[in-house]
């Protein structure tokens, strides 16, 4: 009776192993067909940065323009710093402020308060090579930025006091660039941070990652086999989905239907990568995530093939939209994106 109930009981154990490892395949292999699309608003603007804080999407855009949609109340708030064409194209946030960076000399970093919308100058830099490319944040106090190289060290500021100074990383901390190695301002994605790591990618005729383990402090240079050797080569957009998957994209910019050699994955932390999706897919890309909880099998690029979803770690890919003028992507959650690019702002719903 006792090896009855005993071999009742394994297989019990074994029926209910099989029901979990069947849910958590069917959770694995869940896989969207096609994406509903909803205009949020239109303007003459160009907009290669936003942010995502709760109901609002905070945007950075061309002319001195900065502001948010409230998804909520459906209502735009816009604003122009009073400085002429300043090109912002960077964007971070901790949980008072709003911070927004234009790319070119002067460099203007400013702070915003969320609820005043007060603004602050909080870092300057002059110099004829200046070039900020994208700006995220570790936590409300700490911090960076990354830019083209001045020296021969790609731009590199921190802050550790919540955005109010920022210092610029002296080039002996950093790893050297190879000559004609810069970065794009595409989208806003050059920086991912996980906890404490730090990736940032670069582009032009190299194409690197360095990766930082503890908040900026050391850095470690990495190759890709992204395609390179020319100004308008290499990453333009990268994505970790956590401490070792990660994936980089982009391209040839002057030759936007270029599908190979513009899409690569790691699963060591950015140690090692390797070209996935090759001649298929989509060319040249300004942008590309992860889906929220799709254990990091589930990627979507915008750029100008359209927009294009991938269920399989970007091995393989589907185009789900034409649309050549999305600049950049986030995600509300894991069914809903927001993007912006080209006088656009657009909601995408994914089935």
């Amino acid at each position: 009776m006792k090896n009855y109930l005993l071999i009742l009981s394994c297989l019990f154990v074994l029926a209910g192993c099989k029901m979990s490892n069947t849910k958590n395949r069917a959770t694995a292999s869940k896989k969207y067909t096609s994406v509903k699309i909803d205009t949020l608003f239109e303007d003459k603007i160009s907009i290669r940065a936003i942010a995502i804080d709760a109901d609002k999407v905070w945007y950075a855009a061309n002319n001195s323009r900065y502001g948010y949609y409230n998804l909520k109340s459906t209502h735009k708030v816009e604003n122009i710093i009073p400085v002429e064409n300043l090109e912002f194209r960077s964007i971070a946030q901790n949980s008072t402020s709003l911070f927004i960076l234009n790319v070119a000399n002067p460099a203007m970093l400013y702070k915003i308060n969320k609820k005043d919308l007060m603004v602050n100058v909080v870092y300057q830099e002059k110099h004829e090579k200046v070039f900020y490319d994208s700006m995220k944040f570790w936590n409300d106090k700490e911090g960076i930025a990354m830019g083209d190289p001045i020296a021969n060290c790609l731009s590199v500021i921190i802050t550790r006091d919540g955005g109010n100074t920022w210092q610029k990383v002296n080039c002996d901390a950093l790893p050297k660039v190879d000559e004609g190695e810069a970065a794009f301002a595409a989208s806003n994605t050059n920086i991912v941070i996980k906890n404490n790591t730090t990736w940032i990618v670069s582009g032009g005729k190299k194409a690197n990652v360095i990766v930082s383990p503890d908040k900026g402090k050391t850095w470690q240079k990495h190759i890709t086999p992204i395609v390179q050797g020319e100004a308008m080569t290499g990453i333009f957009t990268a994505d970790f989905y956590d401490a070792k998957n990660g994936f980089v994209a982009g391209g040839n910019y002057e030759k936007p239907d270029q599908n190979y050699g513009n899409k690569a994955r790691t699963s060591d932390g950015g140690k090692t990568w390797e070209l996935v999706a090759e001649n298929s897919g989509f060319g040249y890309s300004s942008c590309v995530q992860y889906v929220p909880n799709s254990k990091g099998k589930s990627l979507v690029s915008v750029g100008a093939s359209g927009v294009y979803y991938s269920n399989d770690s970007g091995a393989s890919w589907q185009q789900l939209a034409t649309n050549p003028n999305l600049y950049t992507i986030r995600f509300v959650d894991n069914k809903t994106a927001i993007a912006a690019g080209k006088n656009i702002m657009i909601k995408l719903s994914f089935f």
